[in-house]
């Protein structure tokens, strides 16, 4: 199979490398195309598991999507997952591999790159376009040297670039000139055109800035994305506190933000449902009035456990519970919810030990061997099917397990419900995806005329709203003939 490439890079995290790859993928697969997306390295603590048994970037499982296509490792070879300022998880092809500090990473980048071109060349052999999504910004000068993300790539395998600027940052010109001047000659030549991202106003307004960009650079503008109100996509890191007004609500629900917060896309189908009132609150924040609180995944179970307790969160959460409030768990939120969590082998640090919140009788065990698995099954409270994935380095014994929260196709159970139904764990990640999940969790939490949400038809609406805009403000011929 004859396979095409194009890359697309942005001046600064968060222009819209991810939301345009997404779009020319759904593009690309409407037209008749085999595409997939593929991102050479990327940093974020949201991640998904694929069909093949490995762990990607969330971000790239949601580009699979748009692309009709079920996640593979090989999408996302590198995947860096942070643990503390200076350190990260190294997963490659799919498994965790190595435990580094930035500057021993920056050395290991060269072996890095090989798993790269591994993925790169297997998706070659299968599609007839790979959709590229740097990393950054390919600016970033203490970054160059064996840059595995951006500009090193694209030189390694020789493709075309597309850079991307955000306009409502402000400053679009600047950040589009800046940085294709801080590139070497072979890269500004490999840079074919420019997208200006999350316009607002009259385009009539913008058009001598364009001419004037195209006159400086000898570069076309490729297209003006529009800032498109209401639209969601899986997040790969930041968290949007900015919720949309909403009148019938039902359900109030609490989530606390934690330095290390993984996976919470977990939330989204709940932000979105029309009948729920949704916050993510910092620990030091007071505590809004809930129905359900919700402790999320993290990436440092026991730091966050600590930080959680130092803000007074063992009080809270007792309020909340003497109140008739509703408590979930989430993966390594469930490992808080029990009695104590050891780290024998130093997974997660220093710090071996730590006292849970103590609300159900179990203990986690951190091993080294991460857990990771796709997952079907039923909610044994109202028998509605979910489904989601596993990913996580803890195994959790105890006699509260005896009273499983879900029971998985093949048998095996998952999680634990309280004696008085007040409090549940389990480590499925996704456990609001399905919408019979969704409204039993809503009902069990006290939301008891809640209306069926299919957050996963709502998020292919999204998908085709995003490509939509993107075919109608892009000049698609000039993309297909700078791919071609």
């Amino acid at each position: 199979m004859v396979s095409k490439t194009l890359m697309v890079q942005g001046t600064t995290s968060d222009a819209g490398k991810s939301t345009l790859v997404a779009a020319l993928c759904r593009i690309f697969s409407d037209d008749g195309f085999s595409v997939v997306p593929f991102k050479p390295q990327n940093m974020a603590l949201n991640s998904a598991v694929t069909i093949d048994g490995g762990e990607i970037g969330r971000t790239q499982a949601f580009q699979a999507q748009a692309a009709r296509l079920d996640p593979i490792i090989d999408m996302n070879p590198v995947l860096l997952k942070p643990t503390t300022d200076i350190g990260a998880q190294v997963i490659i092809h799919g498994h965790a591999r190595h435990q580094m500090k930035a500057k021993e990473y920056h050395q290991y980048k060269t072996i890095a790159m090989q798993a790269v071109k591994e993925s790169y060349h297997r998706l070659q052999q299968n599609h007839q376009v790979i959709m590229v999504e740097g990393a950054g910004s390919p600016a970033e000068i203490n970054l160059r040297d064996r840059d595995i993300a951006n500009m090193g790539f694209a030189e390694e395998v020789d493709c075309p670039v597309i850079l991307i600027a955000d306009i409502d940052r402000g400053g679009v010109f600047a950040h589009l000139v800046g940085t294709l001047e801080l590139l070497s000659e072979s890269e500004q030549h490999r840079v074919k055109g420019f997208v200006i991202n999350r316009f607002r106003g009259d385009i009539a307004l913008l058009q001598s800035g364009l001419d004037w960009l195209e006159e400086r650079t000898g570069k076309p503008v490729l297209g003006v994305l529009p800032y498109l109100h209401g639209l969601h996509v899986d997040g790969e890191d930041g968290i949007n506190k900015v919720e949309a007004d909403k009148t019938d609500i039902l359900l109030k629900v609490v989530v606390p933000v934690l330095p290390r917060i993984s996976n919470h896309t977990d939330f989204d189908p709940l932000r979105l449902h029309p009948q729920v009132e949704f916050h993510y609150v910092a620990a030091d924040e007071p505590l809004p009035a809930a129905d359900l609180i919700i402790l999320p995944g993290s990436k440092n179970t026991i730091a966050d456990l600590q930080h959680l307790k130092r803000n007074d969160w063992q009080e809270k959460l007792q309020r909340h519970l003497r109140y008739g409030g509703k408590l979930l768990g989430i993966c390594g939120g469930f490992q808080m919810l029990g009695n104590e969590l050891l780290d024998p082998s130093a997974i997660e640090g220093n710090h071996q030990h730590e006292t849970g919140f103590g609300f159900m009788d179990f203990t986690t065990e951190l091993q080294p061997e991460k857990q990771l698995k796709r997952r079907a099954g039923f909610l044994l409270n109202a028998n509605a099917p979910c489904s989601g994935y596993e990913i996580h380095v803890g195994i959790s014994q105890g006699e509260a397990l005896k009273t499983p929260a879900i029971r998985f196709e093949d048998e095996s159970v998952d999680g634990c419900i309280s004696p008085d139904d007040q409090v549940m764990g389990t480590y499925l990640h996704g456990l609001f995806d399905q919408p019979e999940a969704l409204t039993a969790l809503l009902e069990w939490a006290g939301a008891r005329e809640a209306i069926s949400f299919d957050y996963n038809q709502e998020r292919e609406q999204h998908i085709q709203r995003l490509a939509d805009s993107a075919r109608e403000h892009m000049d698609m011929q000039r993309i297909k003939e700078i791919l071609a």
